[in-house]
């Protein structure tokens, strides 16, 4: 009877030292690729309003921003769980000629396929 009990609390156990030791998708220095698909807004990328874009003296088109290569700069996981990770382009300019880093939702980013490593 004592062993009924012994297995399932260790299996309990394994199976949370395992989803504790699971790694980040992504670190600081890979590089994604930015990827829109037909009729689909970006709902993971963090981007600014187009009115702000405008005022800052930018272009706000979104479609420009398809297949730019990015690279990650900063990884914060708040306390709900959610990874945020902090984007700048590759090439070294900036997006909609205003804005130097975008933030995305990264694991809603590569369910969704806006971000692919």
């Amino acid at each position: 009877m004592r062993n009924l009990l012994i297995i399932p609390i260790m299996l309990l156990f394994a199976f949370q030292v395992e989803a504790q030791n699971q790694t980040e998708p992504v670190t600081v220095g890979d590089v994604l690729v930015i990827n829109q698909t037909e009729n689909q807004n970006f709902k993971s990328l963090d981007l600014p309003k187009a009115n702000f874009i405008i005022k800052k003296g930018g272009i706000a088109n979104y479609k420009s921003l398809n297949g730019n290569r990015v690279e990650v700069t900063a990884v914060e996981t708040n306390d709900a769980g959610e990874t945020t990770v902090k984007l700048k382009r590759e090439d070294g300019r900036k997006f909609f000629r205003t804005h130097t880093t975008i933030s995305a939702n990264i694991d809603e980013a590569l369910e969704n396929g806006e971000l692919i490593l």
